[in-house]
């Protein structure tokens, strides 16, 4: 097909993702166009594009996820394309479709594939018939209680309930019993409705303490398709990812070849192009050969995309942005040679201490770590208003270096540099967790946090009077200063303050 160039785009996503396209806009002359809630006016992701349209409230359900809010804010813009980021509509073929109906160039995998993949019924049938290892299940035809039953019989437990028409988790069960199936038949079915507005169940065997490994692929719309290695998620808490490495560390290279042959051939059973990945579980069962298990394509941009952009050298949304217009891909599978290593930790507003739970307020205190090999993508500044509303992610650090001990190394050092006040965050969580013994070595599985870490606490909690007078300190330090002040000994003093600074003031 004809190129056809990409001049105006609008971004339909908030927070660090948002801002990542923008300044890839940036490098490629394309205008950026963002959207936001109520909520998000004065966000960071706002103020960096040419144009912002408020496209709703802040539930989003009011503005995020209304496609007729945002396809009339493209239209207002006079955009030419939309990038849907990740989360929110990004994986919504309806969407996609919508989309390109309205003339707008959509930068994603075609619609159709997106519904193929987006089932997990269907996309499980698609891999068998393309002749992807599965992991052990059901069919999901019959969707009785008494069906379900009969086939976890079959399976026999442990085994895994989960949701057909989605994932991150939600509407997923683990029954150990059969006497628990129809609590959890239940449970994951109303959780699956509300989520998806999909009921249906499969089950799973489940498998003992696998390791999560997935395979970046990337396509264009003339045949061309390339996998772009692999990334190691195994680190992850209720299901949802918390640190991701490229190369996945002790993955023989027999079994990543293998997977990586196999992760194409599976997008191209479903006719994909762009971005995406495909998910496997490695079994490592004792005294036998590793093995993988296909578990779903993600038919979109991956939050944990800049560990595959710094280990192949590759901007891959601008890729995404080219592949899109039309253009070819500008390499192949034999030019794409990964070099060195990265680990991203995602820095979330949340409490590890108290089950993750988010952390809402104002930041009064926003301080990244910089230096050789670290990178930081975030969506946020010192002074934002972290909501209640979306997504705790704050930013995600990545860490490279020329092998794991060095990008460790770069990892935990700008891990003691990061600062964000008075929100919980997980900085000090993760940095326990990354020099602990078995990530060091590389010995995690995705159950690894549950087991090891489920009682974790702060090694000291700083009172709140501490956090208040830091915050203080923050606020003193981004105020006006005195061109002479650094010569006067301490260019911190309140005496250097140009900002009317009083001692017996507010």
């Amino acid at each position: 097909m004809a190129a056809r160039p990409i001049r105006r785009l609008l971004i339909a996503n908030r927070g660090e993702i948002a801002v990542r396209i923008i300044r890839a806009c940036r490098e490629m002359d394309i205008s950026p166009v963002a959207v936001c809630s109520e909520a998000d006016r004065d966000a960071l992701h706002a103020s960096l594009a040419d144009r912002v349209l408020c496209v709703g409230p802040a539930p989003a359900a009011e503005s995020y996820l209304s496609t007729d809010r945002l396809l009339r804010a493209a239209a207002e813009s006079g955009a030419d394309a939309v990038h849907p980021g990740y989360g929110f509509l990004s994986e919504s073929a309806e969407f996609a479709r919508a989309c390109r109906e309205a003339g707008l160039i959509w930068v994603g995998p075609p619609p159709e594939a997106m519904e193929l993949l987006g089932d997990k019924i269907g996309a499980k049938r698609l891999m068998e018939s393309a002749g992807v290892p599965t992991v052990p299940g059901c069919s999901g035809d019959d969707q009785s209680d008494a069906g379900l039953r009969a086939e976890a019989e079959r399976i026999g437990t442990p085994l895994l309930v989960k949701a057909a028409g989605g994932g991150g988790g939600r509407g997923m069960r683990r029954v150990d019993s059969l006497d628990a199936l129809q609590a959890a038949l239940d449970a994951a079915r109303q959780e699956a409705r509300a989520a998806f507005g999909d009921p249906r169940l499969l089950l799973e065997r489940f498998i003992q303490r696998p390791r999560h490994v997935e395979i970046q692929i990337l396509g264009d719309q003339h045949g061309g398709l390339v996998h772009l290695f692999e990334r190691d998620c195994s680190l992850q808490r209720r299901h949802q990812k918390l640190v991701e490495e490229s190369p996945a560390p002790s993955l023989p290279d027999p079994l990543r070849r293998q997977m990586t042959a196999t992760a194409v051939a599976a997008a191209r059973a479903a006719g994909y192009w762009n971005a995406g990945t495909v998910e496997f579980l490695v079994e490592e069962p004792p005294g036998k050969e590793p093995r993988f298990h296909f578990l779903e394509v993600n038919a979109r941009l991956q939050v944990e995309h800049p560990v595959t952009e710094l280990v192949t050298g590759l901007d891959l949304v601008k890729l995404q942005l080219r592949v899109a217009a039309g253009e070819a891909l500008p390499f192949t599978q034999e030019d794409v040679v990964p070099r060195g290593h990265a680990i991203e930790a995602r820095i979330y507003a949340e409490d590890p201490a108290v089950a993750f739970r988010p952390s809402t307020g104002r930041l009064l205190h926003w301080s990244e770590p910089s230096g050789p090999g670290v990178r930081v993508d975030s969506g946020v500044r010192r002074g934002d208003e972290v909501s209640a509303y979306y997504d705790p992610l704050l930013a995600k650090l990545v860490a490279y270096g020329g092998n794991r001990e060095e990008a460790l190394a770069r990892l935990d050092r700008a891990l003691g540099e990061f600062h964000a006040l008075p929100l919980r965050t997980d900085i000090g969580f993760l940095r326990e967790v990354c020099r602990s013994a078995a990530f060091r070595e590389g010995r995690v599985d995705v159950e690894f946090l549950e087991r090891e870490f489920a009682t974790w606490r702060p090694p000291s909690e700083p009172p709140e009077e501490v956090i208040l007078a830091l915050a203080a300190e923050a606020a003193t330090r981004a105020s006006a200063r005195r061109p002479d002040a650094p010569r006067a000994g301490d260019s911190w003093t309140p005496w250097a303050d140009a900002s009317g600074w009083r001692a017996a003031g507010p």
